[in-house]
């Protein structure tokens, strides 16, 4: 398998956001790439447009995505207070890359950032990965119940 290189954004991913930078900040198309990723693996984000990425990115404290060559082929992000709470965000790895530790290096990445490490409490939601996240260290948040309002 060729080298995976993880590369960790500065907060708001401006490189990716504007320039679609990759690995050792070359233009790459980066941006184009992720929604590809997102709209390809990720259920629960395929129908969001470059204008919305861009927005997503800005407002994320973490960004980190892994690359094979010049295809991207991870992605993580989160918010945080930097105190008391953080939240992961759109962790997807591509499928056909799935079972070798690529999802973990994501999420190491993402709790290993300083605006992240020191949270009092980090959150994440999940519909079908549950097993994977108690892997890592996250349990069941009963009895807290997740709530939702839709637009």
């Amino acid at each position: 398998m060729a080298r995976i290189q993880l590369v960790e954004h500065a907060p708001g991913a401006p490189g990716l956001r504007w320039f679609g930078l990759g690995p050792d900040l070359k233009p790459s198309r980066g941006l184009l790439k992720l929604r590809r990723l997102l709209h390809k693996h990720a259920f629960w984000a395929q129908q969001r447009n470059t204008a919305d990425l861009k927005r997503m990115l800005a407002g994320s404290t973490v960004v980190v995505s892994l690359w094979r060559g010049k295809r991207m082929v991870g992605f993580g992000r989160a918010t945080s207070d930097g105190i008391h709470r953080a939240v992961l965000w759109d962790v997807v790895v591509a499928g056909d890359l799935q079972g070798r530790g690529l999802g973990r290096r994501v999420v190491e990445a993402l709790l290993s950032a300083k605006a992240i490490r020191n949270a009092e409490r980090v959150y994440l939601m999940t519909t079908n990965s549950s097993g994977f996240y108690q892997q890592l260290g996250f349990e069941p948040a009963s009895p807290q119940q997740l709530l939702i309002r839709k637009q």
